[in-house]
């Protein structure tokens, strides 16, 4: 497999890269009065302004030809259609059917894959509307107005994310997310809860999961100790647990009813699941209409994706900014920083969604990379980061580029404070490009040392995302654009963004330890010799 780096489309983007890293924001804007309208594009209903990066034409130009040159619409036909682009797996990549509407048609491998998709959002939805309108009772005749979704990664990250962004959709169900094996975590769910108005959801595809399980097994003891007499043990776990899971003989061997677990399918990869069963927790939070909305929201963007041309198409122009970044003037990190306190967790799904499928180094055909890759994605809602990290984003000698999101029309304002974050918004992007020369400073009446302390570099690259309303359909608008520029930049660098391998020797590794912290006398450790000595500490002073 040839090298990115070795085209011609590469090599010229490395002649322009000391044009890039000398480029004035100031000077760029003086001399185009039309640069924000040039780098401005829409897809759906988000608007993207670009025009605060470090590029000029020859840059834009060069890196759409790079694009076009790693064939990034080829590859992106291939994977709405459904061929195995995930090699390392010998697997489908089909996130985007999850979202597919139900007179939509795509077999792949001889199924009818929108077909299976709609059969299971059916299940959901008669189920969601029974748990909603309180037909659906407990162990103990009470009405369900608890659910919480027990899973780890993408089957916590996703709805997690997305139940907090859609806060204002939400009725009378409370969801909890329980992920972490630490019992801390569900202790504290727990607590605050009546077994008698809860439901758990069970997330874990293969009902394997480690942490899953363990959480899972905490959660069906205590709900029937909690029900005590009042319930029989054999029918309460099957009112009161759900699973998303394709492993009928583990689900029924928990107690589980079988017609009360929806699957999901092995094209669908962890990351990409929100918008499949694993969003069970959310359909019951906001209703199947407003889930429909939703995954409509995905298939939005899809169909920009798919269709607008490579320099009006946001999920490409993120990711060709990204490549620039990243691979010509060296920038590490990449944050992300929602100005709407309902996308606080969204930084967070992204950096699993981002990292976990581009944090790789080796190449699809086995080769060893010869160029940076993935990030790392890190970030806070504003304006709180603003309080925190903005003065290494401001004056710190490492540049960050930035994704700034802003939402037009509020879901709640109070004494005109939607303005006061709108103005921080697009007061610190302004900042960020133009800074702040040491003649402005002197100009403001400030001398002596402290004139470099108060002035600002500039040069700070940044996109600005606006939404009109955060609704159902512009958040799977926004989930949709960034997986598809993770597919275009893992497209670029020819590296598989559907497996995950580097998750998994820990675990492995974690399986074989569990039994020497547990055993009642001390096994003979075979590790190296700190790993050794840490498990002796911990055997010594563990209270049991």
């Amino acid at each position: 497999m040839s090298d990115v780096t070795n085209t011609s489309e590469w090599q010229r983007l490395a002649e322009l890269t000391p044009a890039g890293a000398g480029l004035s924001l100031r000077a760029e804007f003086a001399a185009v009065p039309s640069r924000a309208e040039q780098f401005t594009v829409r897809g759906a209903d988000i608007m993207l302004d670009f025009s605060k990066n470090l590029i000029n034409d020859d840059i834009w130009s060069a890196l759409v030809d790079l694009a076009a040159a790693s064939k990034v619409g080829e590859r992106a036909s291939a994977m709405f259609s459904g061929e195995h682009i995930n090699t390392t797996e010998d697997r489908a990549v089909l996130h985007t059917a999850l979202r597919l509407p139900a007179d939509a048609s795509l077999t792949v491998d001889g199924q009818d894959v929108v077909a299976d998709v709609h059969e299971t959002l059916g299940r959901m939805s008669r189920v969601a509307d029974a748990v909603r309108s309180g037909a659906w009772k407990g162990a103990t005749g009470s009405q369900i107005r608890h659910i919480v979704n027990i899973g780890i990664g993408g089957s916590d990250l996703g709805p997690l994310m997305v139940y907090r962004a859609l806060s204002d959709y939400r009725e009378d169900l409370t969801c909890h997310f329980v992920s972490n094996v630490d019992p801390t975590h569900m202790h504290e769910t727990l607590r605050q809860l009546d077994p008698a108005e809860t439901m758990f959801l069970v997330a874990s595809k293969t009902f394997t999961t480690q942490e899953t399980m363990a959480n899972a097994n905490s959660a069906r003891s205590w709900l029937l100790d909690g029900l005590g007499a009042d319930a029989g043990r054999e029918t309460a776990v099957a009112k009161h647990f759900m699973a998303l899971s394709t492993n009928l003989e583990g689900v029924t061997e928990f107690g589980i009813d079988p017609e009360n677990m929806f699957g999901f399918w092995d094209w669908v990869g962890g990351r990409y699941s929100v918008d499949s069963a694993i969003g069970m927790s959310l359909m019951l939070a906001i209703g199947p209409d407003e889930f429909a909305d939703f995954l409509a929201g995905f298939h939005d963007m899809d169909e920009h994706f798919r269709s607008a041309p490579l320099e009006q198409n946001l999920p490409v122009v993120m990711a060709l900014l990204g490549i620039w970044y990243r691979n010509f003037l060296d920038f590490e990190t990449h944050a992300v920083l929602p100005y709407s306190q309902y996308l606080e967790r969204f930084p967070a799904y992204l950096q699993q969604l981002d990292m976990e499928s581009n944090g790789k180094s080796t190449k699809l055909d086995g080769t060893p990379v010869d160029h940076e890759t993935g990030p790392i994605i890190w970030g806070e809602p504003g304006t709180n980061g603003q309080h925190a990290f903005y003065q290494l984003i401001h004056q710190g000698t490492s540049v960050v580029p930035a994704d700034l999101i802003g939402v037009v029309n509020p879901a709640n304002d109070v004494g005109g404070q939607h303005d006061l974050l709108m103005a921080n918004l697009f007061a610190q992007a302004e900042a960020l490009a133009f800074g702040k020369t040491g003649e402005e400073v002197e100009a403001a009446g400030i001398s002596g040392v402290l004139v470099n302390h108060k002035t600002f570099g500039g040069n700070r690259p940044t996109n600005m995302l606006l939404v009109d309303e955060l609704t159902p359909r512009t958040v799977g608008q926004l989930i949709a654009l960034y997986e598809h520029k993770v597919f275009v930049q893992g497209t670029i660098w020819g590296v598989n963004s559907f497996d995950q391998w580097g998750v998994e020797l820990g675990k492995e590794l974690a399986r074989g330890i569990v039994p020497e912290l547990t055993a009642d006398d001390a096994p003979e450790l075979d590790h190296d010799s700190s790993t050794n000595a840490l498990i002796t500490h911990y055997r010594h002073t563990r209270r049991r």
